[in-house]
């Protein structure tokens, strides 16, 4: 008995220690984002918000990532996740987050679910998320990471994200996590009157910029260029 005792309690030491040293680590992470926004100045040198920054806190990075790569999972840095594809890069995933301001009672589509970190990042902050993965391993591993995780308002599937989810549109932000040759039409007419479109639009062997899409109330749209990326490109039947 006094061995069974030990053990749990060993095992709870460990977890805790594990949580405070990450929680140094993503720390000195989120400083560095907020630096690094004000002095790139991709939102016209305002930097990140405090409920952005908040998200970025609060969602443990290293819980979706690889085992091989955890010690690598507050660099700030893109990291492979496995069947070609990576977790964005923090400052990435929080510029396109800032981008689509979102509101506590939004509904938000992302297109490429991967590991299930963007879609973590935006459900601290919205209502719900909905996401699409077209490749199954990734589609079925984020679905049960943010179950464990306790995220109640993310919805997965596997599928085209290309054409979004016409059953639960419009939506007041959509946020694309791989490179299109284009911005798909379908995404567009999913989004609200009013919403916010994040997309990377740009071959593998190309530039890709970040564009910003912004639907007026009247259905015209927006667009403007954010910054220069690397992304993985958005694959699927189209």
């Amino acid at each position: 008995m006094k061995l069974i005792v030990f053990i749990l309690l060993f095992l709870s030491i460990a977890a805790h220690a594990d949580d405070t040293d990450y929680a140094a680590e993503r720390a000195a992470l989120i400083e560095e984002l907020g630096y690094y926004a004000r002095l790139v100045g991709d939102m016209d040198g305002a930097g990140f918000s405090e409920a952005v920054l908040a998200s970025m806190t609060s969602v443990k990075r290293h819980r979706f990532v690889p085992p091989a790569q955890v010690r690598f999972a507050y660099e700030n840095q893109p990291l492979p996740i496995g069947h070609g594809q990576t977790i964005s890069q923090p400052y990435i995933v929080a510029l396109m987050t800032e981008l689509v301001e979102p509101d506590a009672d939004d509904v938000i589509l992302e297109v490429g679910t991967g590991s299930g970190y963007q879609a973590a990042v935006l459900a601290e902050l919205v209502d719900h998320v909905y996401s699409i993965e077209i490749i199954e391993p990734l589609a079925n591993g984020a679905k049960q990471r943010l179950a464990q995780l306790g995220y109640t308002n993310i919805t997965t599937r596997l599928g085209d994200g290309y054409y979004g989810w016409e059953d639960h549109a419009p939506f007041d932000a959509i946020v694309v996590t791989a490179a299109a040759s284009h911005v798909p039409p379908p995404l567009i007419e999913q989004l609200k009157p009013g919403g916010r479109m994040v997309i990377p639009v740009g071959g593998r062997f190309m530039t890709q910029l970040l564009l910003l899409l912004e639907k007026t109330d009247e259905g015209e749209v927006i667009t403007r260029q954010i910054a220069a990326v690397r992304f993985v490109p958005l694959t699927g039947a189209h």
